[in-house]
């Protein structure tokens, strides 16, 4: 068994461990491979690709994302050798915390090699749709709201992440009132990125990601969220866990109105 880094050549070879339920790997393989502060590794056994992982990194904190276990070779350790090699990575990046989205069948790997839970983020789909007017405070992105993106960012995130938002800020939308960016929600970013940090601008740019999208997944902490979710009319409602490793930072749960993705939070 080896483990190394996936080579382009290898992308279109991983469908065979495409979970059920997930995103398409293949166009996410193909970002990591791509992405300077990505490092995809994948695991072999007489040059068959039988496991997969990903370490994200945002200068001292790194995501561990994306490790699949072929299920004919699952319950052989695997799944924690995936998991200490991207430890090790981002160790040798000089990452001092490390963070995962845990699923039912990998929370005991991550809690055997020292992950604690953090907090659990709600997913509510099939959100009732209202026909709610958009507040005239939200705005397309311009450049000159750049700093106040990245400070509003790093106060909720705990997290030096501006690289990877940069991606997507010409498709950005801000609320904007009295000189001051209360809120961001980046559309294209993973499941649709909202930061406020007003609860008023939150609920607005949650408002406008619900028209054209019935899902919403959010900390338990935002009380806010879920009471605005409740009132909707939430839908179904799953909980998952976001566990930790390394120092913990402050990160501001109440303040984010929707995630990312399982691969960055």
């Amino acid at each position: 068994m080896k483990i190394e880094t996936i080579k382009t050549i290898d992308i279109p070879s991983l469908s065979h461990l495409q979970p059920e339920g997930w995103v398409d790997i293949i166009p996410v393989f193909e970002y990591y491979s791509k992405s300077p502060f990505c490092f995809p590794i994948k695991v072999t056994v007489e040059d068959k690709i039988i496991g997969l992982g990903c370490i994200v990194i945002h200068h001292d904190v790194a995501w561990l994302a994306h490790i699949i276990v072929d299920s004919a070779y699952r319950c052989n350790g695997i799944g924690q050798k995936i998991t200490r090699a991207l430890i090790e990575n981002a160790e040798q990046n000089d990452c001092t915390t490390m963070y995962l989205i845990a699923t039912e069948l990998g929370e005991f790997v991550y809690r055997k090699v020292g992950f604690v839970t953090e907090t659990e983020y709600l997913f509510h789909t099939n959100v009732v749709k209202r026909d709610w007017v958009i507040s005239d405070s939200i705005r397309q992105y311009e450049e000159k709201y750049m700093e106040q993106v990245r400070v509003l960012d790093k106060a909720v995130s705990g997290e030096d992440r501006m690289m990877h938002l940069e991606e997507h800020l010409e498709n950005c939308l801000v609320y904007y009132k009295n000189d001051t960016v209360e809120g961001y929600y980046m559309p294209t970013f993973g499941e649709g990125l909202i930061i406020a940090g007003t609860e008023t601008a939150g609920i607005e740019l949650l408002k406008l990601h619900l028209k054209d999208n019935d899902r919403v997944v959010i900390p338990q902490e935002n009380h806010t969220a879920r009471k605005f979710l409740e009132e909707t009319g939430e839908g179904e409602i799953k909980a998952i866990k976001r566990m930790r490793l390394g120092k913990e930072r402050e990160v501001q749960f109440s303040n984010i109105y929707n995630r990312i993705g399982g691969n960055v939070g």
